[in-house]
């Protein structure tokens, strides 16, 4: 059945719409009847993919082409972005979490890092967590030992995570012991996001912390995103994964940033580019 029926796809169906997704995002625009010959699928099947595509901000259908929305090529969907370097992602929690003390207050943002960092929280118990990602407050929803607070505001279905005015007035009125967020691209050493709208929100995190950590997997220092956050000397600690090469945590350093390479035994080489 197709996700936009309200059921949830199957794993095939999931597998499929993952492979369109990165084939429209590698191509940026193709025509549907080349993507229904790559996919190997009736063409009714690989329409209903791409309806279920569309409803999620994903791509565009204009006249027989198919298009990758702006969110997709700027900042993939929640869902896609669940399914992708999960191994790196669990590094980074791994890391995070040992940051966090019980008793602490702690602010997850929007990234699906937090939601792998969410499994891990029950174990630092008694916490006060603060998020505005869907996901991480379905992880930790009726925890024992978790006082968790949503953050309301505009809901964004493709971040599912809610931003806006009054999740900014939220955050600004709290004062947390702790901040961990991601970013989009860490460009020059400084990480960067496409939306605005989430740049000022992660903002307002880092102003209401006492301690901010900064985690981002190797895929982000190839990345570009508009609008900046912070540069990486603004947080206390960056935490990269196991692949991320030596000239890149070089500038970060460079730059008087602390970082910590998640997954690679203390005093190990970092990774060097081929």
């Amino acid at each position: 059945m197709s996700g936009t029926s309200g059921r949830r796809p199957s794993g095939k169906q999931q597998d499929r719409r993952r492979k369109i997704t990165e084939l429209v995002m590698e191509e940026g625009s193709l025509r549907i009847d080349d993507l229904v010959a790559t996919v190997g699928a009736s063409a009714m099947t690989v329409y209903r993919d791409l309806a279920d595509l569309e409803s999620q901000g994903l791509v565009h259908r204009n006249r027989g082409y198919v298009s990758a929305a702006s969110s997709l090529l700027y900042e993939a969907a929640s869902e896609y972005r669940m399914q992708q370097n999960q191994a790196e992602k669990e590094e980074l929690a791994q890391a995070a979490a040992e940051l966090v003390e019980p008793g602490q207050a702690v602010v997850l943002d929007d990234s699906t890092t937090g939601v792998f960092l969410a499994r891990l929280l029950p174990e630092r118990a008694p916490l006060t967590v603060v998020t505005n990602h869907r996901g991480v407050f379905g992880e930790l929803a009726g925890v024992q030992g978790i006082h968790l607070i949503g953050v309301g505001g505009d809901y964004l279905p493709w971040a599912d995570a809610f931003v806006g005015g009054m999740a900014i007035d939220a955050i600004r009125g709290m004062r947390v012991d702790l901040a961990i967020m991601s970013v989009s691209a860490v460009t020059d050493g400084i990480g960067c996001y496409p939306q605005q709208e989430m740049v000022q929100l992660k903002k307002a995190m880092l102003a209401s912390a006492s301690k901010r950590v900064l985690y981002v997997d190797h895929t982000k220092f190839r990345r570009r995103a508009l609008h900046a956050v912070a540069p990486a000397e603004d947080f206390d600690i960056v935490i990269v994964d196991s692949k991320t090469e030596r000239s890149d945590i070089e500038v970060l350093r460079e730059r008087g940033a602390k970082v910590e390479q998640a997954g690679v035994a203390d005093g190990a080489e970092p990774a060097r580019r081929a």
